[in-house]
């Protein structure tokens, strides 16, 4: 990683494979991540690993669930040339990581993140009580830090890991940064800049470590990363020492707020597979319009002649998605009145939901039927994604003496 700037400009999510996705997977992360691939340097992986943290006991669909997952990425437009797409496991750099950082992670910090009761709390019916489970936030800190991401998409609720990332990274660099000459180091690093960018440098500093000025930080950053004759090194030596503590091994992401889904399931629930709510992407056309045409309404109209409320209806969350403002409105007239029917009010929806699937079905058919080139596209950035991540463990084994001198 060349720079702070460089750091986050790299974005990373992942997905457990759980098979086909349907459309809140769409709406909720997949249509974010086709912006985030055009304005980050993206790393998208399949969480195989992740998946074994609540379903270790039978592994045998994980394969299966590989390839369709990432099937259905490339349908909705995940673009292998701008996205690096990868596979945890075939990436071990993320398990030695998370082996190194398991030294140094207070075993409290784990036991207080807010999923890890919640989990065993939902998932009472299953055997959480595993080494495994309790570090599967740490593994996600070093999913995260082998790519040095500096910006991690989440919603609210897994805010809580990216900062749990954050003391990680603060604790490694704060225990392995100080290496033997560091501020000497620094200084000639500093000097490297040259006398005008050096000054520039230590009035920068001073006003940041001083008087607290955020500007003078990102100015200084800004300076640091712009300096071509200087090693990655250095560079991270320079970013340390400007803030106060040693080099920056692995620097701490940001978490990237995401938008809530929207899309609710058919029930009017949260689109999930263990509700049975879900319409696939890869659904038929004839088994969308017939989930569509049954899903509930709202129960005050019983017949056809009664009328109803849009907000008490599940079809009005789905006109909230797909549906313009003109639409709505002759949904809110016409089911108040009385005015058009349920299967009426339904069939924007259908023609919506139809016209979003069509170009990702058959996106789907051609990738289902080139086996080879979704293994391709897998090969290559596994083969990527490891070159980067073997540079981060290179740099925290150095730091960590495991290297023999």
């Amino acid at each position: 990683m060349a720079s702070a700037s460089a750091q986050h400009a790299r974005v990373l999510s992942g997905m457990r494979p759980t098979g086909r996705l349907h459309l809140g997977h769409y709406h909720g992360v997949l249509k974010n991540w086709l912006e985030l691939q055009h304005e980050y340097e993206c790393f998208f992986f399949v969480a195989d690993w992740h998946a074994l943290t609540t379903h270790y006991e039978d592994p045998s669909i994980i394969p299966e669930s590989t390839r369709e997952l990432v099937i259905d990425w490339l349908a909705a437009g995940i673009n292998p040339g701008s996205a690096t797409i990868f596979v945890q496991s075939r990436v071990p750099e993320h398990a030695e990581l998370h082996l190194l950082l398991s030294m140094i992670t207070p075993l409290g910090w784990l036991e207080r993140v807010p999923t890890y009761k919640d989990q065993q709390e939902r998932l009472k019916e299953r055997d959480l009580a595993t080494y495994g489970f309790l570090g599967y936030p740490l593994l996600q800190s070093a999913d995260i830090l082998v790519y040095k991401a500096g910006q991690v998409p989440v919603g609210e609720d897994q805010v809580a890991h990216v900062e749990l990332t954050r003391e990680v990274a603060r604790r490694f660099n704060h225990l392995y940064g100080r290496e033997p000459g560091f501020e000497d180091k620094a200084e000639e690093a500093k000097r490297k800049m040259g006398k005008k960018n050096a000054k520039l440098f230590d009035s920068l500093k001073r006003r940041y470590q001083e008087q607290g000025d955020q500007e003078a930080l990102e100015v200084a950053r800004a300076l640091v990363e712009g300096q071509g004759n200087i090693t990655l090194s250095d560079r991270e030596r320079l970013l340390g020492y400007l803030e106060g503590g040693g080099r920056v091994i692995l620097p701490e992401p940001q978490p990237l707020l995401t938008k809530a889904s929207k899309m609710p399931g058919l029930d009017g629930q949260k689109m999930s597979k263990s509700y049975r709510n879900t319409i696939s992407l890869r659904d038929t056309p004839a088994e969308v319009e017939k989930a569509l045409r049954t899903m509930p309404t709202d129960p005050a109209r019983v017949r056809r002649t009664d009328p109803g409320e849009p907000e008490k209806c599940p079809v009005w969350q789905f006109h909230q998605v797909y549906s313009n403002e003109q639409v709505r409105d002759w949904v809110q007239q016409g089911c108040r009145s009385a005015g058009i029917g349920c299967l009426e009010c339904k069939q924007p929806i259908v023609d919506g939901v139809l016209a979003e699937l069509m170009p990702i079905q058959a996106r789907a058919l051609e990738y289902e039927a080139q086996p080879e080139l979704v293994r391709s596209v897998l090969n290559e950035g596994c083969e990527k994604a490891r070159d980067v991540a073997r540079e981060t463990l290179e740099e925290v084994r150095h730091a960590m003496s495991l290297v023999m001198a």
